[in-house]
């Protein structure tokens, strides 16, 4: 099975081309104040307006309130879900969306568990632990931590670059790949040669 790939932090319609363009399968839209990726929802309009068929636009929210998300839908046609914050299972479900948890791999963490506790996610985004930062660190982990036999998909994150996700894929085999600042030149503008060079070795890995 092939690894897919989304790009995170997209905040440029010209980006966003150049991820289709790539082929990447999915992109990813902040939706959190606190990021220099977040994007305003007539940004993310423009964006979400230039993708074909079969790419996956993907809202990113840490702790926001539902009207928030609701109106990211809406207006946005966001298609998938991303939650980087605390709320219970059963406030990701009520959207109508698939969703995707992400899990920050603090010390301990327990996947099982995790699973268990939002049984009804999608699949689960595995992401650096850094203090104050809900994701887009640059930060790798130990991928040997990640147990082979969890059920949900999982969606690498953390510190990947085209130098590194071959390794990355060859021990942990993921459902798919998230990239973000290993594409970038600054924060939310993209790099289009980082960008090919990390396709290409996603696909070297098929």
């Amino acid at each position: 099975m092939r690894t897919r790939v989304k790009f995170c932090g997209i905040t440029r319609v010209e980006d966003a081309l150049t991820a289709v363009r790539l082929g990447a399968d999915a992109i990813g839209l902040v939706f959190y104040e606190a990021s220099p990726r977040c994007v305003t929802l007539e940004r993310a309009q423009e964006i979400t307006r230039v993708l074909p068929p079969f790419v996956t636009a993907v809202g990113l929210f840490v702790d926001v309130l539902e009207p928030q998300i609701r109106a990211a839908i809406e207006s946005c046609g966001i298609q998938v879900l991303q939650f980087h914050g605390n709320e219970p299972a059963a406030t990701y479900a009520a959207f109508g969306r698939p969703y995707i948890k992400a899990v920050r791999m603090v010390a301990g963490v327990d996947l099982h568990a995790q699973q268990e506790a939002y049984a009804d996610a999608a699949g689960f985004l595995l992401d650096s632990y850094v203090p104050g930062t809900p994701g887009g660190s640059g930060e790798t982990f130990d991928w040997r931590r990640i147990p082979r036999n969890l059920q949900k998909p999982v969606i690498l994150a953390g510190g990947l670059t085209a130098q590194n996700v071959r390794q990355a894929i060859s021990l942990v085999r993921p459902f798919a790949v998230d990239v973000s600042s290993g594409v970038e030149k600054t924060k939310g503008v993209k790099d289009i040669d980082k960008m090919a060079a990390f396709i290409e070795s996603v696909r070297a890995c098929q």
